[in-house]
């Protein structure tokens, strides 16, 4: 959209700055997760599912490391979806920000979900539907309302979150290490059995691109994001590998638990243990829906300032200068999918979805790297940085081949709709 129909809005204000950063990445990787995973992979891969969280921690980099440049070029509001507008055009980039849009959308109502039945499980009270649709709506609103009266504020909240969520599991951890007396040799798995649980293990990862969308918003962001991105992404790497390592030291091949975190907890602590980790558990997954409202309602603003959405959802709060509309209507959305259940059949292809947004962007760097004069093939730098995006290119084609052919209907199927949004917003007069 030309920018004398832009909305007329104040300007977003810097305000995240490197711890900030990092923890809105980190946020956006550990969330519910980590509380499932243990158990599913140690049935499939014994002592050696550790080991799988650094293969594809190192294999994440591949596409992490293209992304911290791509948000060196163009630290903005948006992020990617800002790479492929400029690369790409206006149509391109609102397919993939609408996809991803509604990857994190779904993912943040799934999450509300989760974090009630969490609940359910200190308060019973909460398993009756009132009480039930009563807490998401809360649990929402209290995400909702410190992104809207301030990003520092939320990036504030999301610092002391990171902290209670992460430091118990690395002492539980610890201590069932400890326990077992030391972790157990194993020896790899056959290559064949990696594919079917890439996505499963590469779902601990997605959500690290949570910050480069509020790029605007970030002091010194290009030199900021690179650098948060790429820490962040090997210290959950290292976290995860000795969280599952501790599960599998101390519980080895016992029946798969609901819970096993809390099931680990128990067997070392007692009830009392079980009970602190069910603590942990929702504090974790309430870091994960406040970060996922810091980062994902940029979406929207930053289609909305293209002219791909309509212009109330670029509206900015005169007095805490956020996206007010657009965190406001992701809440909305979010709690209404929450308590209608509509949001199961959008979460399965959350993780697909993120790896189109990823292929998208990376074949948008070469192209914005060409036209800045910044690309240096020749160099032995730049030689090596091409390997790197293109093994990015590459792990994220495999990954996405491992989904199914239903995934990749119902993400056919929301592209078609995105596509008639953007006509609608076109055609549609703008003051």
């Amino acid at each position: 959209m030309p920018k004398e129909n832009a909305p007329p809005n104040p300007a977003l204000r810097r305000a995240i700055g490197p711890l900030g950063s990092a923890m809105l990445a980190l946020n956006g990787m550990i969330g519910a997760g980590i509380f499932a995973l243990p158990a599913a992979l140690a049935a499939d891969f014994g002592a050696f599912s550790p080991f799988l969280f650094l293969i594809f921690g190192a294999l994440v980099f591949l596409v992490a490391a293209p992304l911290a440049r791509l948000a060196a070029l163009t630290p903005k509001t948006g992020g990617p979806i800002v790479a492929v507008r400029q690369a790409f055009g206006p149509f391109a980039a609102f397919e993939i920000g609408w996809t991803y849009y509604l990857a994190r959308l779904t993912a943040l109502a799934a999450n509300a979900v989760i974090f009630a039945d969490y609940a359910a499980r200190l308060a019973p009270v909460v398993e009756t539907p009132a009480w039930r649709a009563a807490l998401i709506i809360a649990t929402i609103a209290a995400v909702t309302a410190p992104n809207i009266l301030g990003v520092r504020r939320a990036a504030t909240a999301l610092n002391v979150v990171s902290a209670l969520k992460v430091l118990p599991l690395i002492a539980l951890a610890a201590a069932a290490i400890a326990s077992a007396g030391g972790l157990s040799a194993s020896a790899p798995p056959p290559a064949e059995k990696l594919g079917p649980a890439a996505l499963l293990v590469l779902y601990a990862f997605v959500g690290f691109e949570a910050i480069l969308m509020p790029a605007g918003e970030t002091k010194r962001a290009e030199t900021v994001i690179p650098r948060a991105l790429l820490i962040v992404i090997g210290g959950a790497a290292l976290f995860y590998f000795l969280v599952v390592a501790g599960y599998v030291a101390a519980m080895g091949a016992a029946p798969k638990p609901d819970a096993p975190l809390a099931a680990l907890a128990q067997s070392l602590f007692g009830p009392v243990g079980a009970l602190a980790i069910l603590i942990v558990a929702l504090v974790s997954i309430a870091g994960n829906l406040l970060s996922n409202l810091l980062s994902t309602p940029r979406v929207t603003f930053a289609l909305a300032e293209a002219g791909s959405l309509p212009a109330w959802f670029a509206g900015v709060s005169a007095r805490f200068q956020t996206p007010a509309n657009s965190i406001a209507f992701m809440g909305v959305a979010a709690a209404a999918l929450a308590l209608t259940g509509s949001f199961v059949e959008l979460a399965v292809v959350s993780t697909l979805a993120r790896l189109v947004v990823y292929i998208a962007s990376l074949a948008a760097l070469p192209i914005l790297e060409k036209r800045a004069g910044s690309l240096r093939l020749a160099s032995a730098a730049g030689a090596a940085f091409a390997a790197v995006w293109t093994g990015g290119i590459f792990f994220c084609l495999w990954a996405a081949s491992q989904s199914t052919l239903a995934s990749w209907r119902m993400l056919g199927l929301l592209l078609l709709v995105g596509s008639g949004l953007f006509v609608m917003a076109r055609v549609a007069p703008r003051k």
